[in-house]
């Protein structure tokens, strides 16, 4: 079995794969083949995730050990939470969320934390303090975790190339080297695994130096960063590529994925729902974040308040479930909290025979501390975040295999925009790594 020590034992694919799937979470039968058939380490993996969504969270009532039956795990999970329990179950030990600027869900920058086996309720948790856990009922303290697992997340903003700069633009990276991965050098596999930042200068390298001189990852930032011809847009891309190359010398291999909704997206309940209704879902599902710099017993008081919380919505809309008559609206209207349940019942009833309360309650879920993010985006700002990847692609190494999600069926992706940006997805990936084998998972009779 490959492991974080013996990169040189994987095994290599003729053509790079790329599989294109609907649902996000149906990427990951393909990756755990590649982990089986030794094309990809078993553990150690860097995870290069471009989408309007972090898909970071995880089932709530999930057993942790779950994760080591896979089709078990498989029937579990869903396109918010697919990502954590491989990072649980020792695959992913680096995730870069690369997301367009409508996307916010995730403070920007680095963030190191742990993720385990909450020794009380046996389910998987983290001991990150963001509030896109803690709106959830995700954290606990690292004492509280065993079988605990390290993960760097970068959240990475990538912005548009703007047409009228973009070949000039482009023009001012080219003269920057596409840097590889050496994992013919296994001597320095400790010193690339660590959370230290420094890029050990034998890890990567250029094999494309003029007169056959390798050149450092160091020296070729320091060259790129030292011209004063790039413009703002250029050097800002240069920095992410120089981010994502420092996180994917700490593995052995890394996959690429890629949600198209990256470049246009919907928020689908925001078409369910009507404007009042939405909002008395935000007022029902409001999460009150903790004070600016909490103590353990504050972040733990917030986590209880939060987890009653939902549990109680959960419970009023199965009841829901069973009977929305009067007196049942009338049961709740007794609790204050709940008062404004009986207001978004009745404007449902006025609207459809028999609302989806299921429903309700997961477009709820969406209506915490910030909304999902929604842009339809023109053509030509497809095109702008079209070229920024092809940039950003071009300078990095070539990954082991390559994940796509449509996300169209489930409307986050606009159903009329998909396959055309599928097909530039595509072309960009043959211009940044050459020849591709795809699989379309989506569809059996497909072809490309």
């Amino acid at each position: 079995m490959s492991s974080a020590g013996e990169p040189g034992r994987l095994r290599s694919y003729p053509a790079l794969p790329v599989c294109v799937v609907e649902d996000h979470q149906d990427v990951l039968p393909f990756i755990y083949r590649a982990i089986g058939s030794k094309h990809l380490p078993a553990s150690n993996i860097s995870f290069v995730h471009f989408d309007s969504h972090p898909d970071l969270l995880i089932p709530v009532n999930m057993p942790a050990d779950t994760v080591f039956d896979k089709e078990a795990l498989f029937s579990e999970l869903s396109i918010e939470n697919w990502i954590m329990p491989v990072v649980y179950a020792g695959h992913f030990s680096q995730v870069i969320w690369l997301h367009p600027s409508w996307a916010q869900q995730i403070k920007e920058g680095k963030h190191d934390f742990l993720v385990g086996k909450d020794t009380s309720t046996t389910t998987i948790r983290v001991t990150s303090t963001d509030h896109y856990y803690l709106s959830d009922g995700l954290y606990v303290p690292a004492d509280q975790l065993e079988n605990q697992k390290l993960l760097h997340l970068n959240v990475i903003l990538v912005n548009p190339t703007e047409a009228s700069s973009s070949q000039e633009e482009n023009d001012e990276i080219s003269s920057a080297k596409r840097l590889k991965l050496n994992t013919d050098d296994t001597a320095n596999t400790a010193t690339a695994s660590s959370s230290k930042a420094e890029v050990p200068s034998s890890d990567l390298t250029d094999s494309k130096a003029e007169g056959g001189e390798e050149k450092t990852f160091a020296q070729d930032k320091l060259e790129s960063l030292a011209s004063c011809s790039l413009g703002n847009h250029a050097r800002q891309l240069m920095e992410i590529v120089e981010v994502v190359l420092q996180v994917l010398q700490k593995g052995d291999a890394y996959v690429l994925d890629i949600d198209l909704d990256f470049f246009s997206v919907k928020n689908p309940f925001k078409e369910m729902y009507t404007q009042e209704e939405y909002k008395i879902l935000k007022e029902l599902y409001s999460f009150k974040k903790p004070d600016r710099n909490p103590t353990e017993e504050g972040l733990l008081d917030c986590v209880e308040n939060r987890v009653r919380q939902l549990e109680d919505l959960e419970a009023a809309f199965a009841d829901l479930c069973d009977s929305d008559d009067e007196e049942t609206l009338k049961r709740f209207a007794s609790y204050p909290r709940m008062k404004p349940l009986v207001q978004l019942v009745h404007s449902l009833k006025n609207r459809m025979e028999t609302p989806d309360y299921e429903m309700v309650h997961q477009a709820g879920l969406t209506c915490d501390y910030s909304e999902l993010p929604h842009h339809v985006s023109t053509e030509q700002e497809i095109e702008d975040l079209i070229q920024s990847v092809k940039v950003l692609l071009k300078k990095i190494p070539k990954p082991t295999l390559v994940t796509i999600a449509r996300s169209s069926l489930d409307d986050y992706c606009p159903a009329e925009q998909v396959d055309v940006i599928q097909e530039k997805v595509l072309n960009v990936l043959r211009s940044a790594f050459g020849t591709l084998d795809v699989h379309l998972e989506y569809s059996a009779d497909s072809s490309v």
